[in-house]
């Protein structure tokens, strides 16, 4: 099968793989007008200057010249049907979901109950000055990497200081969240002593804290910081080194839903197929978190009609606002987007990427919605406040306390998260040219595969690396961070 028409309602179909002009794929009767590349659309029907181009069952956008059948659709006879404005109302639907089962993974159980898929140390700097001096203490002290200790990392950043309003509370708030995360054994808080974000104000935002597992360190308050921060990893690794892998329920998992690099194959493939995983890991009891609310205009009713309360539809309704609203205090189109990266794979319009984009939420109920740097406390789908920038939302998605991430992507990235970060391709031939980047093709569900055949697959890969199989991003040593920033720089 060459072409896919993907609602009854359609009238493009997308191309699995290159068609050539003067082709007839079959069990479509049409004849391809012009070369069309795999993941880019075909008109299925005559579309008239100003109709709907629909794809998902969903209009994607307005067709700008009459369409003939058969002919290439995208950016050059499509423009978005996306504006400012808007108004949502509340349409409940309970949609059906699978049956529930019960799954484990070798874990690690934390004193405070909670289950971790890591056991690793962390240096947290409160600032980007002392970057450098994080970076240093990670290299000297390998050696700590020992035992049921999965590793030593930190995460550099250049904010802590020089930042007010929002920007300040953001970064606050969102590197207390890391402190706090549960595949940390041991966490050295590491700060200069002159920035804005002091020690004792980010204490004070850590809140309570294990004196054994959280230790801090002031590098103008000791005459050798790269001593002083190995004598404190020292103390951590050895309570860290106290805990060992134990069976858990897949109940206590919570997994973070992303997507990069798309084209046009994600929302046929690796979206939905992390849907069907969602969906699996929900019915066992789990957790999982969306985020990306950019790539959410244009397909957000899709998700507001599944809150489970009209009070979690208020609150998604007031996340995506808030966001036009970001975007319009800039002087910016709330459509300004997909990527060039995004187009050349053949997504067209931000209608088309966002009806792909929230395909990784799969059928369930959306049990809560969190704010940038907020924590999930309910079981289930939660939809995160959060940019589409890869390694922003990434990093948002760990601090609400995602043990691990889900990455789809079409053109492929080597990055990965402070939590170990699974790449899904949308497409065999990216998994086949980039094995080094890719943990799990998802494009066989275009070569006959069932979506819920790849859904049970991924589940079963997920409960591997939450028992400790390495994901290609951790063996490449890829673990970074993105604060969200909005306002000024002094």
């Amino acid at each position: 099968m060459k072409l896919i028409r993907i609602h009854p309602a359609d009238n493009v179909a997308v191309a699995l793989e290159d068609i050539a002009a003067g082709e007839s794929p079959e069990g479509f009767d049409l004849t391809a007008a012009e070369d069309v590349q795999r993941g880019h659309k075909l008109a299925l029907v005559p579309i008239g200057k100003g109709q709907p181009v629909v794809k998902y069952g969903c209009a994607i956008g307005v067709a700008t010249c009459d369409i003939a059948p058969g002919a290439w659709v995208h950016t050059h006879n499509v423009r978005t049907g996306l504006s400012e404005g808007g108004a949502y109302t509340y349409n409940h639907k309970v949609l059906p979901m699978p049956e529930p089962r019960q799954y484990t993974f070798q874990g690690y159980r934390r004193p405070d109950g909670r289950a971790a898929v890591r056991n690793e140390l962390w240096i947290v700097p409160t600032v980007g000055c002392v970057n450098a001096v994080a970076k240093q203490l990670v290299e000297q002290n390998q050696h700590l990497v020992t035992g049921s200790i999965d590793g030593l990392y930190t995460f550099p950043h250049p904010f802590g200081c020089s930042q007010l309003g929002d920007d300040h509370a953001q970064t606050r708030k969102l590197l207390a969240a890391l402190v706090r995360h549960p595949n940390a054994g041991g966490v050295l808080v590491l700060g200069l002593g002159c920035e804005n974000l002091t020690m004792d104000q980010f204490k004070r935002e850590l809140g309570a804290w294990d004196d054994e597992r959280v230790k801090f360190l002031t590098c103008q308050d000791v005459p050798d910081e790269l001593a002083a921060g190995a004598a404190l990893l020292a103390e951590l690794a050895q309570y860290a080194g106290r805990f060992r892998r134990e069976d858990i329920s897949a109940s206590e998992l919570v997994v973070g839903m992303k997507c990069g690099g798309s084209d046009g194959l994600s929302g046929i493939t690796a979206n939905p197929a992390v849907g069907r995983f969602s969906d699996l890991l929900i019915a066992a009891g789990g957790s999982t978190v969306l985020t990306e609310v950019p790539e959410m205009f244009g397909a957000e009713s899709i998700l507001f009609d599944r809150c489970a309360s009209e009070d979690v539809f208020h609150k998604a309704v007031a996340m995506v606002e808030d966001f036009k609203r970001y975007f319009v205090s800039h002087g910016q189109v709330v459509y300004e987007n997909p990527s060039p990266g995004n187009k050349a794979g053949g997504i067209t319009t931000l209608e088309d990427k966002s009806c792909g984009c929230v395909q990784k939420g799969g059928s369930a109920q959306i049990a809560d919605v969190l704010a940038y740097g907020e924590a999930v406390t309910k079981k289930g789908l939660n939809l995160l406040s959060g940019p589409g920038n890869d390694l922003v939302s990434a990093t948002a998605l760990t601090a609400a306390g995602a043990h691990l991430i889900l990455f789809t992507t079409g053109r492929g990235t080597p990055f990965g998260a402070p939590a170990p970060t699974v790449k899904i391709s949308t497409n065999t031939a990216l998994y086949d040219k980039k094995r080094d980047w890719i943990d799990f093709n998802a494009g066989t569900a275009a070569q006959g595969e069932s979506l819920d055949s790849v859904g049970e697959r991924l589940l079963t890969y997920v409960l591997a690396v939450a028992g400790g199989e390495k994901t290609r991003a951790e063996r490449h040593g890829a673990r970074e961070i993105s604060i969200f920033k909005d306002g000024v720089v002094l």
